[in-house]
């Protein structure tokens, strides 16, 4: 917990009898946490970042005593959450899980922005990453990423890939992909993750980024294939499957990451304290096992750490929609 400091005293007899007698009459300053925290998070219960979010808060208030409020404002692509948290109090009692649909947003439609995305919130910790996973039709006439990426380029246009929609984190990291590789494949935005991933099931697409938790089922069946993972490195889960950074493509990532941030202004002290304390939770054994399971990776940074990675994505989205004119719903 994080103690609030209080101002010193001058020294004295007189001093020290005023300063006596204001702390007897004066309330003792209570410590952080001393009631329930809210988090925002940007989509509907259930989901991914959903769920991290409340294992990781549950988590810590078994660790802790620490107690939380979790509400959900999946709207606006993030920015109905973002907005609500940065006119919050700066105190720690009011938290945001923020996604690349923050540096998206950042970086694609800042004017639309009814917040400042640099002065209003601050980081706080990257809690976990979700990556994605490169999976294609079972009738694509290729068998592995190698072969996507010479039968892409050889053949501009005769393939396509679905995603969630424009300006969505699927739709921009396989744009980036797409544009070092220096092919040319039709992109086929849906609204939502589902009529995507059903179309692809259908052979109506032959490629999308997705997750884990979607698509392994699917290409556990042969439903699917899956190319690639687009990690760092590679996932215990299907060790054998190479990354596309190690394919060709080195420094190449697609990652969902699930971070909470802060009103702008509140104490570092107490962004520290959040910090340490998400990243104790997700460093835990208790939750290793579930989170693994689910393609989830832990992760639980410092604030500067996260920040950094805050700027280098800003500046890789508008650097994409300045080379290949993408567009944000």
């Amino acid at each position: 917990m994080v103690r609030s400091s209080r101002p010193a005293v001058a020294a004295g007899p007189a001093a020290l009898v005023l300063s006596a007698v204001l702390f007897a009459v004066a309330p003792a300053r209570a410590e952080f946490p001393d009631k329930p925290i809210r988090v925002v998070v940007p989509f509907s219960a259930g989901g991914a970042v959903d769920i991290v979010t409340r294992l990781v808060t549950q988590r810590i208030t078994e660790e802790r005593g620490w107690r939380f409020v979790i509400e959900n404002k999946a709207a606006a692509g993030g920015i109905l959450a973002t907005d609500t948290v940065a006119k919050a109090a700066p105190d720690g009692y009011t938290l945001l899980i923020a996604t690349p649909n923050h540096t998206i947003n950042a970086a694609l439609k800042p004017k639309q922005l009814p917040y400042d995305w640099e002065r209003d919130v601050v980081p706080v910790s990257i809690v976990a990453e979700v990556p994605e996973l490169l999976v294609a039709h079972p009738a694509a006439p290729f068998s592995d990423f190698a072969g996507f990426v010479a039968y892409a380029t050889k053949n501009p246009g005769k393939l396509s890939y679905s995603s969630a929609g424009n300006g969505t984190l699927p739709h921009l990291t396989m744009e980036l992909l797409l544009r070092r590789a220096g092919a040319q494949v039709l992109h086929v935005p849906y609204r939502g993750a589902a009529p995507a991933l059903t179309d692809l099931l259908a052979g109506v697409v032959q490629l999308k980024l997705d997750t884990y938790a979607t698509s392994s089922a699917h290409v556990a069946a042969g439903r699917l294939k899956a190319l690639a993972f687009a990690s760092p490195r590679r996932s215990p889960l299907m060790p054998d499957l190479p990354t596309v950074a190690e394919s060709g493509f080195p420094g190449y990532e697609g990652v969902l990451w699930i971070g909470l941030m802060a009103p702008a202004g509140t104490p570092p002290a107490i962004v520290e304290a959040v910090a340490q304390a998400s990243a104790a939770a997700v460093g835990s054994d208790a939750l290793a096992d579930r989170l693994t399971r689910e393609g989830i990776e832990r992760v639980g940074s410092t604030p500067a750490a996260f920040a950094a990675r805050i700027t280098r994505e800003v500046e890789q989205w508008r650097e994409l929609a300045r080379a290949s004119n993408v567009t944000i719903d």
